[in-house]
């Protein structure tokens, strides 16, 4: 699912609601989370999961055309972790 069909589909869930309040919605929740990880803080949704950051230290890699060593600097990447109950429900199990 992208962007807009959670945002349509949350419209068409939600007739009282605006399509563009929706939007605005969505959108707002979406850069909150991004700022929150971009500040290094953890992000918590109970029974979806979390998003957090983890740093990939600095390595030496290959080029895969050339096979030449490269130097690949150290980076914060983010990382999902998937609730309990997301889980269950993917594994077929009543939640």
């Amino acid at each position: 699912m992208i962007r807009s069909e959670l945002i349509e589909k949350i419209a068409a869930e939600n007739p009282h609601l605006y399509q563009r309040d929706v939007e605005k919605i969505v959108n707002t929740i979406f850069e909150e989370i991004t700022e929150a990880l971009a500040r290094g803080d953890r992000v918590e949704l109970r029974g979806f999961g979390a998003f957090s950051v983890k740093k990939r230290d600095a390595r030496t890699g290959r080029n895969p055309r050339t096979g030449e060593a490269v130097a690949v600097d150290e980076k914060a990447v983010p990382f999902f972790k998937t609730g309990k109950l997301l889980r269950d429900r993917l594994n077929g199990k009543a939640g």
